[in-house]
């Protein structure tokens, strides 16, 4: 028996929420909703400027992509022909 459905919903005007399944019970059987609300996203800046190497390494490849240099290019079709997604 199903006993958790998962979703991720876009908050509509005025802060209501839909939730529509086919897996929800018939009309007019009570279920408990719990909303999470999105954790602030981490600063990975602060990871990526945390040591002297990685700044370094930044750097390096910033300026690679800059000068297009060592870079790997395909089109959309070679990467749906190797990876199929």
């Amino acid at each position: 028996m199903l006993n958790a459905l998962r979703q991720k919903i876009l908050v509509k005007e005025g802060g209501k929420i839909e939730i529509s399944s086919t897996e929800l019970p018939a009309a007019g059987v009570m279920v408990e909703v719990i909303i999470f609300l999105p954790e602030d996203e981490p600063d990975t800046s602060n990871y990526l400027l945390s040591t002297e190497a990685n700044r370094q390494q930044l750097s390096k490849a910033i300026a690679h992509v800059e000068k297009r240099e060592n870079l790997i290019t395909f089109t959309p079709e070679e990467w749906h022909e190797k990876y199929r997604i």
